[in-house]
C-alpha cells in the first residue's frame, strides 16, 4: 500500500445528489477516508447530472445545503463537457477514476488524453447491472488506453475480462461509509419495519409485493417506506396495505430513521439474483453497519460477503418473510444476535476504509505509461 499523499481524480455522475444514484453513498465515503489519509481528491461531475437536477426540481436547494453540513469540505466541481481543459484538472494526477455513468465520448477522451500526456493510473469504476443488461452499450466504451476497471462484483469483473473490454479487472465492492452509518442509541420507537428502495423500472414489482406489501398487510405491523419513482398504483397499494410513504430521504438521515424502527429489509432487483449473484446493494452494507436487523428476499452470496442465517436471515418465500418478521419483532435475542452479527461483518470487512486499502494496493500494482 502507498504511503505517500497522491493526487486523485474521480469522474462521477454526482456527488451532491443522492436522488435515485446509490453510489453517491459509497464515493462520499471513499472520499472522505481518502481525505482524512492526507491525500488530494478532486470530483468532477457534469452540470447538467440528471440525479442533480431531478433533486432540485423536487426538492430545491435545501438538500445541497444540508449536504454541505453534514460533509464539510466534500465538494465537487461541476463542469461543462464541451469545455473542460483536462490538460488543467488532470495536470500532476496520480489516479484518475472514471464512473460508467460517464457517457462514452467523454469516456474515450479521458482514454486519449492519458494515451498522449500519460503520467498517471487511469481506472473505470463500474457499479451498475448495464454489462449484462445493456451489454452492448458497454462494450461500445473504449477502454484501451485504461489500466483496468474497478467492478463491483466478480461476476462483472469477469465479463470484462471474457469480452475482452479490458485487460484488467478487478472486484473493488461497495461497503458501508462507518462515519455515517452506525447505530444510534437512545431514540424512541415508532415503527417496526421500515424499507429504504427506489421502486425502480419493474425490475422486482413482484418480489416488492411478494415480500414487502403483502406480508406486512398480513401481520398488520407499522410500516414506512422511503425512496423515489414509484408509481400511483404503488402508492395505493402501499396505503392499502398500511404503509406509511415516506418519499426520498438523503443517505446521511438513513440511521436516525433506521434507529426509530425495529427491523428492515433487503428486496434485490432481479438481474442481481437471476444473472448476477453474489453482489448486494450498498444499502445492504449500510443497514448492517447500522445495527438493525435485516431480512432479505433471496439472493445468492456466492462471494461470501457475509454469513446468511448470523449476519442476516433469507426468507425464500412471502410466506417465511412473514414468519422471520414474527420472530425478530417477538423475540429479542434473535434481533439482538443478527445486529451485532451484521455490524461486526461490516467492521471487520465492509467500509469504505477497507476499500479504500484495496483501491491504493491496486494502484501500487499498476505502472506510469
Amino acid at each position: 500500500m502507498t504511503q505517500n499523499p497522491l493526487h486523485i481524480v474521480m469522474f462521477c455522475h454526482s456527488l451532491l445528489s443522492d436522488w435515485n444514484h446509490g453510489n453517491a453513498h459509497f464515493l462520499r465515503g471513499i472520499v472522505s477516508e481518502l481525505r482524512s489519509r492526507g491525500h488530494q481528491v478532486s470530483v468532477y461531475e457534469p452540470h447538467d447530472a440528471w440525479s442533480l437536477q431531478n433533486l432540485l426540481a423536487e426538492h430545491g436547494d435545501a438538500p445541497i445545503a444540508q449536504f454541505k453540513a453534514i460533509y464539510p469540505g466534500l465538494e465537487s466541481i461541476r463542469y461543462h463537457q464541451d469545455t473542460l481543459d483536462l490538460d488543467k484538472v488532470l495536470d500532476g494526477a496520480d489516479l484518475v477514476i472514471v464512473h460508467e455513468w460517464n457517457n462514452r465520448e467523454f469516456v474515450a477522451r479521458i482514454g486519449e488524453h492519458r494515451d498522449k500526456v500519460g503520467g498517471y493510473r487511469l481506472l473505470f469504476h463500474d457499479t451498475h447491472h448495464r454489462s449484462v443488461s445493456d451489454r452492448a452499450s458497454m462494450a461500445a466504451y473504449n477502454l484501451s488506453n485504461y489500466d483496468g476497471v474497478l467492478a463491483f462484483g466478480s461476476i462483472i469483473r469477469d465479463i470484462y475480462l471474457t469480452e475482452g473490454w479490458t485487460k484488467q479487472a478487478w472486484t473493488w465492492h461497495e461497503a458501508a461509509d462507518t462515519r455515517i452509518f452506525h447505530p444510534i442509541t437512545g431514540v424512541e420507537s415508532v415503527g417496526d419495519l421500515v424499507w429504504i428502495g427506489n421502486w425502480g423500472d419493474e425490475e422486482r414489482t413482484a418480489e416488492l409485493y411478494e415480500f414487502l406489501i403483502e406480508p406486512i398487510k398480513a401481520l398488520g405491523i407499522k410500516a414506512k417506506v422511503h425512496g423515489v419513482r414509484y408509481p400511483k398504483d404503488a402508492i395505493a397499494s402501499l396505503n392499502a396495505a398500511g404503509i406509511d410513504y415516506g418519499e426520498w430521504l438523503p443517505n446521511y438521515e438513513v440511521p436516525q430513521v433506521f434507529a426509530r424502527f425495529r427491523v428492515t429489509i433487503h428486496v434485490p432487483r432481479r438481474f442481481y439474483t437471476q444473472i448476477l449473484p453474489g453482489i448486494p446493494t450498498i444499502r445492504v452494507f449500510e443497514a448492517l453497519a447500522c445495527g438493525i436487523p435485516l431480512i432479505s428476499a433471496p439472493w445468492d452470496d456466492v462471494e461470501g460477503l457475509f454469513t446468511p442465517g448470523q449476519d442476516f436471515l433469507i426468507a425464500h418465500t412471502g410466506e417465511e418473510m412473514q414468519q422471520h418478521l414474527k420472530d425478530v419483532l417477538h423475540d429479542p435475542d434473535i434481533a439482538q444476535n443478527l445486529a451485532q452479527n451484521g455490524r461486526r461483518t461490516i467492521l471487520e470487512r465492509h467500509t469504505c476504509a477497507h476499500r479504500v486499502d484495496e483501491l491504493l494496493d491496486i494502484y501500487a500494482t499498476l505502472h506510469f505509461r
